[in-house]
């Protein structure tokens, strides 16, 4: 996926547990890890913006772009199946 979470970078950097930072941000650490490990197909805006408080840190310190391996830009997700 070209989008990148890192969470673990930003927890790290501030010497916190994913225990604790799932307990201040308001989700369970099991949500919290779907959302740090990129497995999440979505974010709110409200969990963000959470997540950016307690992290005292930017969006774009949790989240980057990262070009796709698939040719002309076209992800695994959108390419037509074949019958």
């Amino acid at each position: 996926m070209p989008i990148v979470v890192d969470i673990d970078v930003m927890l790290a950097r501030r010497k916190m547990s994913v225990g604790e930072l799932a307990e201040r941000v308001g989700i369970t650490p099991a949500n919290l890890a779907v959302l740090k490990n990129g497995r999440a197909k979505a974010v709110r805006f409200a969990t963000l913006a959470a997540l950016c408080e307690a992290l005292d840190c930017q969006p774009g310190d949790l989240l980057r772009w990262e070009a796709s391996d698939e040719p002309d830009g076209v992800t695994a997700q959108e390419a037509p199946l074949s019958c």
